[in-house]
C-alpha cells in the first residue's frame, strides 16, 4: 500500500494542508502534522467522501436560501415605503402630542418662581426643585437681592464638577469590584486607590498595620499591592512592564504575501551550530569568538534554490538562557544541532524546551558524523525518549545527519527546512508599519547605538521613526548583516539601525511610529513605568532585617558593577551570577551597562566598594587612572564562563594558581605607514611605561577592544630595539594584524603565573 505525506496529498488534489487534515481527521484517521504519512488510498476515499456531502451539496442549498432571500427581499422593499412610512409618522406625531402638552407646565414653573422669590417665602418653599442631588450638595447661594459674580460663579462650578468627579471615580470601581482590577507594577498609594474604589487614609492606615510607613506619591512593591487587596477584598492582576504584550494586528488576507522562513539555530555548547551556518554561508564567524564558543546572536540571510532563508544563531552555553528563549520567540523553524559524538546534553533539552514553548517545528540536525566515535543512532534513541520520533521510525520529526566541517548533507538539511516552512505557508504584509524585535544592541564607539532588528512585519525605511521599549530616535541608516547599505527593509530581513538615543534592551519589541515627538513619549512613559517598578523593589534595612543577620552572623555583600559590549551579554551575565548561592557571601550587582568602563563607573565601585567586571571592554585612561587612585579592582574578560568561575572561586575562598596581566606600558598611535612585503607598520609613542620586543598587545579603539595578539618587530628609527621606555617614539608591527588606526592606544602587558593570596 503506498503512502504519502499529507502536505503532496493537499498539494495533488489543490487544497491547503490544513483543508487535508480536517478531512482526514472527520473520516476517522488520525494524523498529528502535514509531515505524517497517510495510506493513498484511504485518503482519496476520506477527500471523495468529504466532496459529495460537503463540497456541491453545501453550496446549493445556500445558494437557493440566497435566491429566496433576494426574492423576499424584494417583496419586502414594494411593502417597505408604506410600511416603514407609517411608524415614521407615528413617531413624529408622538413627539408633537406631548410638544404641546409640556409647554403648558414649564412656563407657569418658570413663572412661579420669581413670585415666590418677590413674596419672600425664603429660600427653600418656593424654590426649583433639583432631582440629581450631586451638583445640588456643591451649589451655593447667595442671600436674597444679591446677584452672584458670573466668572466666580463658572469657577465654583469647575471646582465643584471635579470634586464630584474625584468622588465618583472610587464608587464607580468598587462597583464592577467583582471583576479583577488591573494595575501597573509599582503603582502609588494614589493610584491603587482610585483602581480599586478605596480611600487612600484606608490603604495608608493598612499599611501601617504591617509595619509599612508609607505617603500618598510612594511606589508600592507587589507583595504590598497584593496584601492590601486581599485585606479589602479586592482581586487584582499587577501588570508588569516586560510581561505586556504588542495588541494583535490582523491584516487582510489579500494584502498577505509570502516571506523568507526566519530558521533559528540552537543547541548545547561546542556542538557546531556556528560551524554549521559557516559552512552553509561559506564564512568564518567562530574564528573571531573568543573561546571558540558564540557569545552574541548573530542574523544572516542565505539564498537556495532562488528562494532566502533567514538564521539566527544563539549561544549554547548555560549562561545564555534568555538569548535561546528570544531566538525560539521570533522563529519560524528551528533548527537543533545535536553532536554525534556527544549526544543529548542540558543545553539541548533546553533548547528543546523553548521551542516547545514557543510551538514551533523542529529539524533535528546530527552534526560532526565524519567523526571516528560518531554515533547518529544514539542521537535519534536519546531524542526519541523525550518525544521527538524519527521519521523513519514511525514519528514526524525529520532528522538529517550532516558534517559542518567535511560539508556534508548541507543540501538536504536546506531542503527539509524550505520544505517545512512552505508546509506553514509564511505570509507577512509587506506595506504595513514596519515592526520587528531587537535581536541584539551595542553601542558602537565610531558608530554610536548599533541595533540589529529583525522585521516581522511591513517595510522599515530610512527617516521612519521608531520606538523599542525606553529607546526612541530615527533611522538614520541601516545595513544588512554584510555591511552592505539599505533604504528600505522587508519582513524576515535582519538589519542593522543606526538611530537610537540609547542602547535598546534586546528582545525589545520595535515599531514605526508617525513621529519622533510620538516616539520620544512612548519611551518616556515606559521608562517611568520602570523607574517606578525599581523604586518599588528597593526596600529600606528594617529591625527585622538587622535582627536576622545577628541571628545569622554577618553577612557580607559582594557589590558588582558588570559592563559589556552588548546589552544581551549584560543580560546573560546578569542572570548567571544571580545563580551564585553561598552562605556568607551575597552576590548584589549594583549597576550595568553597555560600552566601555567609564570615570563615573569607577567613582559608583569607590562609593559602594564594588568591583568592576568588564566583558569585551576596556576601561579609558581617565578610568583606569581613578581606579588606580581609589583602590578599585577593575577586572576584564573576553570568555563568560570565566566570569562566573572566578566569582564562585572568590566566594568559595577557592582560587586556584592562575595567570594574571602585568601591564608594561601604553602607546598611543601618532601615523600609520604602509608597507608592501610587511603590512601596516605604526608610528607609536610610548606614553606611559616600556614596551618590550616580547610583550603581548593589546589594540584599544574609544574604549572598546579591536585586537589582541603579540608584536612582529620593535623599532627605534632603523634599528631593532629590545625595549623603548615612556617619551620617546617608536615603530612597532603587529603580528597578523594591518587595521590600525590613528589614534588607537596599544597596550602592553605579560602573563604571570601567581598563587592565590
Amino acid at each position: 500500500m503506498a503512502r504519502k505525506r499529507v502536505y503532496e496529498i493537499a498539494r495533488e488534489a489543490g487544497l491547503s494542508s490544513a483543508e487535508v487534515l480536517e478531512k482526514l481527521k472527520a473520516a476517522g484517521i488520525e494524523v498529528k502534522g502535514a509531515l505524517s504519512g497517510v495510506d493513498t488510498e484511504a485518503a482519496a476515499s476520506a477527500l471523495a467522501g468529504g466532496k459529495e456531502p460537503a463540497a456541491p451539496s453545501a453550496p446549493a442549498p445556500g445558494a437557493k436560501a440566497k435566491k429566496k432571500q433576494g426574492g423576499a427581499g424584494k417583496a419586502a422593499k414594494k411593502a417597505a415605503p408604506g410600511a416603514a412610512a407609517k411608524p415614521r409618522g407615528e413617531a413624529k406625531a408622538a413627539p408633537a402630542k406631548k410638544a404641546e402638552e409640556k409647554p403648558a407646565p414649564a412656563k407657569k414653573k418658570r413663572r412661579q418662581r420669581p413670585a415666590a422669590q418677590r413674596q419672600g417665602k425664603g429660600h427653600g418653599k418656593g424654590r426649583f426643585v433639583i432631582i440629581d442631588s450631586g451638583p445640588a450638595k456643591h451649589r451655593g447661594f447667595a442671600p436674597t437681592g444679591r446677584a452672584r459674580p458670573r466668572r466666580a460663579k463658572h469657577k465654583a462650578h469647575k471646582k465643584e464638577a471635579a470634586a464630584v468627579e474625584a468622588e465618583a471615580a472610587p464608587a464607580a470601581a468598587a462597583a464592577v469590584s467583582d471583576k479583577p482590577v488591573k494595575i501597573d507594577a509599582g503603582a502609588t498609594v494614589k493610584d491603587l486607590s482610585a483602581a480599586i474604589g478605596v480611600s487612600t487614609s484606608e490603604i495608608i492606615k493598612r499599611l501601617m498595620g504591617y509595619g509599612e510607613m508609607v505617603t500618598i506619591t510612594q511606589s508600592l512593591s507587589d507583595e504590598a499591592i497584593t496584601t492590601v487587596c486581599e485585606d479589602l477584598g479586592r482581586e487584582v492582576e499587577i501588570a508588569h512592564v516586560e510581561q505586556e504584550e504588542e495588541e494583535a494586528i490582523t491584516d487582510r488576507p489579500e494584502d498577505l504575501k509570502p516571506k523568507p522562513p526566519v530558521v533559528t539555530i540552537m543547541g548545547h555548547v561546542d556542538h557546531g551550530k556556528t560551524s554549521l551556518l559557516d559552512a552553509i554561508r561559506e564564512t568564518e564567524v567562530t574564528a573571531t569568538e573568543a573561546g571558540g564558543i558564540t557569545q552574541h546572536i548573530g542574523a544572516y540571510q542565505v539564498e537556495h534554490e532562488g528562494k532566502r532563508i533567514t538564521f539566527i544563531d544563539t549561544p549554547g552555553h548555560e549562561a545564555f538562557t534568555a538569548m535561546r528563549a528570544r531566538g525560539a520567540r521570533v522563529t519560524d523553524v528551528a533548527v537543533l544541532v545535536v553532536a554525534a559524538d556527544d549526544g543529548v546534553m542540558p543545553q539541548t533539552l533546553e533548547a528543546l524546551d523553548h521551542c516547545k514553548a514557543a510551538n514551533v517545528p523542529v529539524v533535528v540536525a546530527v552534526n560532526k558524523i565524519d567523526k571516528p566515535e560518531a554515533n547518529p543512532e544514539r542521537v535519534r534513541q536519546e531524542l526519541s525518549e523525550r518525544g521527538m520520533v524519527p521519521e523513519e521510525w514511525g514519528g514526524d520529526v525529520i532528522f538529517n545527519d550532516v558534517s559542518a566541517k567535511k560539508k556534508q548533507g548541507l543540501e538536504d538539511l536546506l531542503e527539509t527546512i524550505l520544505l517545512v516552512a512552505e508546509i506553514q505557508e509564511l505570509k507577512a504584509n509587506p506595506d504595513a508599519p514596519a515592526s520587528g524585535v531587537v535581536i541584539e544592541s551595542k553601542l558602537d564607539p565610531g558608530r554610536g547605538v548599533v541595533a540589529t532588528v529583525l522585521i516581522g512585519r511591513g517595510t522599515l525605511h530610512i527617516g521612519d521613526a521608531i520606538v523599542a521599549g525606553e529607546a526612541a530616535g530615527k533611522v538614520k541608516a541601516m545595513s544588512d548583516f554584510k555591511g552592505r547599505a539599505l533604504k528600505e527593509a522587508g519582513p524576515a530581513v535582519p538589519v542593522e539601525i543606526l538611530g537610537f538615543d540609547t542602547v535598546p534592551q534586546a528582545g525589545e519589541f520595535c515599531k514605526v511610529v508617525e513621529d519622533e515627538r510620538r516616539a520620544r513619549a512612548i519611551a518616556s512613559r515606559r521608562a517611568e513605568r520602570i523607574k517606578a517598578e525599581m523604586l518599588a523593589k528597593r526596600r529600606a534595612l528594617t529591625l527585622d532585617d538587622v535582627m536576622a543577620r545577628i541571628k545569622e552572623g554577618e553577612v557580607k555583600d559582594l557589590n558588582l558593577i558588570i559592563k559589556a559590549d552588548v546589552a544581551g551579554t549584560v543580560e546573560a551575565l546578569e542572570e548567571s551570577l544571580k545563580r551564585i548561592q553561598h552562605e556568607e557571601v551575597k552576590v548584589n550587582i549594583i549597576h550595568t551597562g553597555v560600552g566601555a568602563i567609564k570615570e563615573s563607573d569607577v567613582m559608583l565601585a569607590a562609593a559602594s566598594q564594588a568591583i568592576i567586571l568588564g566583558f569585551n571592554v576596556r576601561p579609558n585612561s581617565a578610568a583606569k587612572t581613578i581606579a588606580d587612585m581609589e583602590g578599585v579592582d577593575v577586572r576584564t574578560y573576553s570568555v563568560i564562563y570565566k566570569v562566573t568561575e572566578d566569582v564562585e572561586a572568590a566566594l568559595k575562598g577557592m582560587l586556584a594558581p592562575k595567570f594574571v596581566e602585568e601591564e608594561l606600558g601604553e602607546a598611543e598611535i601618532r601615523k600609520t605607514f604602509k608597507a608592501s612585503k610587511l603590512g601596516t607598520i605604526a608610528g607609536c609613542y610610548v606614553t606611559r611605561g616600556k614596551v618590550t620586543r616580547n610583550a603581548q598587545v593589546r589594540v584599544v579603539r574609544e574604549g572598546t577592544i579591536v585586537h589582541e595578539g603579540k608584536l612582529a618587530s620593535l623599532k627605534r628609527f632603523k634599528e631593532d630595539a629590545r625595549e623603548v621606555e615612556e617619551g620617546y617614539e617608536c615603530g612597532i608591527l603587529l603580528e597578523d594584524f594591518n587595521d590600525i588606526k590613528e589614534g588607537d592606544v596599544l597596550e602592553f602587558y605579560e602573563t604571570k603565573e601567581v598563587a592565590p593570596s
